[in-house]
C-alpha cells in the first residue's frame, strides 16, 4: 500500500535555501489563507490528508510544485497493519 505525504518541512528548507529567507508557520498562515492548525498538523503528520487547494495555497507561497512537495512512498507491511488497526 502507498501513501502520499506531504513534505512541507522539505518545501520549507527549500524556499529558505532559494531565497536567503526563513519562513515560519505563522507566515505561510498569514499569506496563504490557511489556518496554523491546519499547517501545524500538515507537519507534525505524516497521513494528513490536506485538499488539492491546501496544497496549491502551499507551493504558492513556497513557490513551488505540487511535485516539489508531495511525495508518494510505499508502506512497509508492519506500518499497514498499524495503521488498519489504529481505525
Amino acid at each position: 500500500m502507498a501513501v502520499i505525504r506531504v513534505r512541507l518541512r522539505e518545501a520549507i528548507n527549500a524556499y529558505t535555501v532559494r531565497t536567503g529567507n526563513r519562513i515560519t508557520y505563522g507566515q505561510i498562515a498569514a499569506l496563504s489563507g490557511i489556518s496554523l492548525s491546519t499547517i501545524q498538523s500538515i507537519g507534525a503528520r505524516p497521513d494528513y490528508n490536506p485538499t488539492l487547494d491546501v496544497i496549491d495555497r502551499l507551493c504558492e507561497v513556497l513557490d513551488c510544485n505540487p511535485g516539489d512537495i508531495l511525495e508518494r512512498t510505499e508502506l512497509s507491511e508492519k506500518t499497514s497493519k498499524s495503521a488498519g488497526s489504529a481505525k
